[in-house]
């Protein structure tokens, strides 16, 4: 089953700690998977950023709405246990629990979790849709934040792609020296700068170092490709880099690559990196190559330990 959203963990949350002993976040954790009969593969899912397992996240956005509703109260670091209030909500039965019946409840919670509320709802163009939103939400405030990221993201990525194809060919082996640079090869800007572009052998568009030392070279073909690139022209690639004596190469386009040509592998020594469009727009978005930084958002928590006396 797919992993539930934070407000449907909210009621088995409660029902597991309503024996008024003091909890563990991680027991929590550990119990509600197993309700939820979660597998290994969904208890590993990570939130986009890495930073978070996703059913973790969403475990402790259920505790937190209900620790602002007054339901649980913290005893100490990661632990936590059942208030008069939780107990009054099991006594209700409800069938489910979420942000909407607990303010229902208790208005207390209401303004808590929405003390900018009233401001952004008169900036909404729909009138009532920000609480709707709110109420309804099946996704962590980290999660929203994520998606969105992801999806402006992915937005860049489009451009970038677009303008790559349109730029002349000189121009896009000198945006690909840059990249390759900025990743770490080809020593400085001026090494790499003379060597890309300038072998005119059949296959290679340029020879980069790996270091800055140069112990050892790069062989680059870097293409603004319409269609697919198959298997065949990998293997006019490798012939070319077998004709130089090189073992390493780079097969840069801003197209993509067939199954067949993403599946083969060189029978000699020889190893070589495919960079597709997609991977290559992503390569520049990491390493700030023609973008630039619009906002920054701090996300901050809790510093428990402050908190605690000595």
């Amino acid at each position: 089953m797919p992993i539930p959203d934070y407000q449907t963990l909210m009621l088995p949350l409660l029902k597991f700690i309503s024996d008024g002993e003091i909890h563990t976040t991680q027991s929590a954790v550990e119990q509600l998977s197993k309700q939820f009969n979660l597998t290994e593969k969904e208890l590993n899912e990570w939130l986009p950023s890495k930073k978070q397992k996703t059913f973790h996240n969403r475990v402790h956005w259920a505790k937190a709405h209900l620790k602002m509703s007054g339901a649980i109260e913290n005893t100490g670091k990661g632990h936590f246990k059942i208030t008069n209030r939780g107990k009054l909500i099991l006594e209700k039965k409800p069938q489910s629990l979420n942000v909407k019946y607990l303010m229902t409840l208790f208005p207390d919670y209401e303004e808590k979790i929405n003390g900018f509320r009233h401001k952004k709802k008169e900036e909404s163009p729909v009138s009532g849709s920000l609480d709707e939103a709110e109420e309804n939400a099946k996704e962590t405030p980290e999660e929203l934040i994520e998606s969105g990221y992801q999806k402006i993201r992915a937005s860049l990525q489009s451009e970038i792609l677009s303008r790559l194809k349109a730029v002349h060919p000189s121009f896009f082996e000198k945006i690909v020296v840059e990249l390759l640079v900025k990743m770490g090869y080809g020593g400085s800007i001026e090494d790499a700068g003379k060597a890309i572009g300038k072998s005119g052998d059949e296959g290679i568009d340029g020879i980069i170092k790996e270091d800055k030392l140069g112990l050892d070279v790069i062989y680059v073909q870097a293409k603004r490709w319409e269609g697919v690139v198959g298997r065949p022209e990998l293997h006019k690639f490798v012939g070319a880099l077998a004709g130089q004596g090189a073992k390493k190469g780079i097969f840069i386009t801003t197209s993509s690559f067939t199954r067949e040509a993403e599946l083969y592998t060189p029978k000699n020594e020889t190893k070589i990196v495919l960079i597709d469009g997609d991977t290559l727009s992503q390569y520049m978005i990491d390493h700030n190559l023609g973008v630039s930084i619009q906002n920054t958002y701090e996300i901050k928590k809790i510093d428990t330990d402050y908190f605690e006396e000595d």
